[in-house]
């Protein structure tokens, strides 16, 4: 039996749920991998707060007392945020100890800074839990994939915006009445910017293409839109139409040129993405050798967060060797790509068209003209005596020229109401 000491920076909801999961995983863990795990010091702001299940004797409100205990050779964090946990996790890297964390926001942007403080102390850098909670897409690309080449990964890596998604397709409620019950339970922050703008799952689709497409992409060059602005009566149309609405994380490799957005998007209802509902998580992937595969689960929650963490310390008290991306990690994208802002799918579009003769005929010769063509056309029963809604979904067209022809339909005849893409279609 081989025994290990570590330390923790940060006690809340996960790092209680890592603690607590490491006592109750103790005799499977060491029944299974002949390790003994000792947590000596956990790193708190306030000694006083309770804490379930957690010896207050463990606890400390100095970082040193992990930082420079030699006996401590890993060291998890559970902080969250940028800093200080960017600055702490460097320090015990350059001390040789390795670190794993589950924070998307200090790998997606400081990844630079974590790697080369890594190798600097031969030490390991493990964040499996920072994508996707449970599902172990990091490992699967790290590990599993080595025989592909990926060119493309498209996932549902927030589960509040799915949550919420999902409710308004279900029960075709309103964005701001579910964003109150998903606060109400839990699932959405007081402030809930950083999950329905899209900027955790930006964070992440960083770090999934930066490992898919073997080349570090950074986190601004990420192109980004959120769920705010999203309308029930798109998501209805879109349902009458076959597809679901889905903010969506979408990496693409071609050649040397990289496609990589968040935005909200339609999925055909046969493709494995459209069934994820509630506030699971799901990545699929697409390979040379592999063809499509989907990975499925919770993606958030103390414990299915605990779990990846967990997974990941045995893995590296088990595996002292680190191992490293080999690509040139720093801040920048690497010389040999490139970000095209100009992607092509399909597209979904919705107008309020005057009642009368040549409508339709002026929606699509101006599509036409700049070689958008049709897929299909809904034309929505007037309220009274007002405008028609005409929905038009598109065959896969660049972005930059279906904006060019929205800009040409003459707004007195159909006005553009609402524009959304459309993903999985051929």
């Amino acid at each position: 039996m081989e025994h290990k000491v570590i330390g923790m920076l940060g006690c809340g909801n996960v790092g209680c749920g890592v603690y607590n999961l490491l006592m109750d995983m103790a005799e499977d863990i060491a029944h299974r991998d002949k390790l003994s795990i000792q947590v000596k010091k956990i790193l708190v702001r306030d000694k006083a707060k309770q804490r379930e299940g957690i010896p207050a004797e463990l606890l400390t409100t100095n970082a040193k007392d992990i930082l420079e205990d030699e006996d401590i050779t890993l060291v998890i964090e559970c902080m969250g945020g940028e800093e200080p946990a960017t600055t702490l996790m460097a320090e015990a890297l350059k001390r040789g100890k390795t670190v794993v964390t589950a924070n998307k926001m200090a790998i997606a942007l400081n990844w630079h800074i974590l790697h080369n403080a890594a190798i600097e102390g031969g030490a390991g850098l493990q964040f499996e839990a920072s994508v996707c909670g449970a599902v172990p897409v990091i490992r699967v690309l790290n590990n599993s994939m080595q025989a592909n080449r990926i060119t493309q990964v498209m996932g549902i890596v927030n589960g509040t915006t799915n949550y919420i998604l999902s409710k308004m397709t279900d029960e075709m409620r309103p964005y701001a009445e579910v964003l109150l019950e998903a606060q109400a339970l839990g699932l959405a922050e007081p402030d809930p910017a950083s999950d329905v703008g899209g900027f955790d799952a930006a964070y992440k689709l960083s770090i999934l293409s930066s490992l898919a497409f073997h080349a570090r992409v950074p986190y601004d060059k990420v192109y980004r839109e959120g769920i705010e602005n999203v309308q029930v009566q798109d998501i209805a149309a879109g349902k009458d139409l076959g597809y679901r609405l889905k903010l969506l994380a979408i990496g693409k490799r071609e050649g040397d040129v990289v496609d990589v957005r968040v935005h909200p998007a339609f999925v055909p209802d046969n493709h494995p993405l459209a069934s994820v509902g509630g506030a699971f998580n799901a990545v699929f992937l697409t390979g040379n050798a592999c063809g499509d595969m989907m990975l499925y689960g919770r993606g958030a929650g103390s414990m299915p967060t605990a779990g990846a963490i967990l997974s990941d310390v045995v893995y590296s008290l088990t595996n002292p060797e680190p191992k490293h991306p080999s690509f040139e990690n720093n801040n920048t994208l690497h010389p040999s790509l490139s970000i095209t802002d100009n992607w092509q799918c399909g597209f979904y579009l919705r107008f309020s068209a005057m009642n009368r003769p040549g409508v339709l005929g002026h929606i699509t010769t101006k599509l036409g003209q700049h070689g958008v063509s049709i897929s299909s056309i809904l034309q929505r029963k007037a309220e009274g005596e007002g405008d028609v809604p005409v929905i038009v979904i598109t065959h896969r067209a660049f972005e930059k020229d279906v904006q060019a022809a929205l800009k040409e339909i003459d707004p007195a005849i159909a006005r553009v109401e609402s524009a959304l893409r459309v993903e999985g279609i051929e």
